[in-house]
């Protein structure tokens, strides 16, 4: 049974610093649950201690696997100054840490300083790869996403090219929201694993997204690019950036983040 994003995350509890989940299997990622949603759960754990202020940053470390069931988030504010809120949050099991989050929350000021990125054009293969989910030979999250690699291609493709452009979309009727957009930005695998022909291990260690858009809730869930960029790989550990793009090219955040590929 499929279970539609923003149904998942309407069922969410949330308040005075927790948030609980119960996630189906088909939100996992091999053994633990998918990371952007790990992400979307503790940042509602925050939400329910900071509710006006735009999320500016969110760094995340993934610290175990987290099973499918009921998920636990706990937060707590480390410091509210007079225009920025920051917050820790934990996806715990009891009194283990399973991943650790910080969120950066912050009003918007008067400024002289205006820089936005612009969308570069794409030259796109003549033979884009389409995701097709086939139960076992992709992880379970990635029926809930629409992508096709534009430039590059999937993990296990032997595409070996530093860079991965993805058209992505949800499989969701809703407007996008906060959390949409969390879960998108961390759709992306490592591009480290385009390189190989056979299946090997991955896993995420650290992620940072940095929020560019105050609201994005007038955007649909089609239409979004992900230009992701394999900046260093040695030793098994891979180094890699992203930009978000929303439709018609609106610069939506940036991304940083640091995996294992065990090949």
């Amino acid at each position: 049974m499929s279970t539609e994003y923003s149904k998942l995350m309407a069922s969410l509890v949330a308040s005075d610093g927790e948030a609980t989940l119960d996630v189906p299997g088909d939100w996992l990622q091999g053994r633990t649950l998918f990371g952007g949603l790990q992400a979307a759960i503790a940042l509602k754990a925050m939400r329910s201690l900071v509710t006006e202020a735009p999320l500016r940053s969110l760094q995340v470390t993934f610290v175990g696997p987290v099973p499918g069931g009921e998920v636990k988030a706990r937060a707590r504010v480390i410091r509210t100054g007079k225009s920025t809120t920051h917050v820790e949050a934990r996806i715990v099991d009891g009194e283990t840490t399973l991943a650790t989050m910080v969120g950066i929350f912050g009003l918007a000021r008067p400024s002289a300083i205006a820089v936005r990125p612009v969308q570069p054009p794409v030259t796109a293969s003549p033979s884009p790869i389409e995701l097709r989910y086939v139960e076992g030979g992709a992880p379970a999250f990635t029926q809930h996403f629409k992508a096709k690699w534009l430039v590059g291609g999937p993990p296990y493709s032997g595409a070996a090219g530093n860079e991965n452009v993805i058209e992505l979309g949800m499989r969701d009727a809703s407007l996008a929201t906060e959390a949409h957009v969390v879960a998108m930005a961390d759709f992306i695998p490592p591009v480290a694993l385009s390189f190989v022909k056979e299946r090997v291990a991955a896993a995420s260690l650290n992620w940072m997204l940095e929020l560019l858009t105050d609201d994005v809730t007038a955007l649909p869930l089609d239409g979004w690019r992900i230009d992701a960029h394999l900046m260093a790989a040695a030793g098994g550990y891979t180094h890699q950036s992203l930009e978000l793009w929303g439709p018609g090219g609106v610069p939506v955040a940036l991304g940083r983040q640091t995996m294992m590929v065990f090949a």
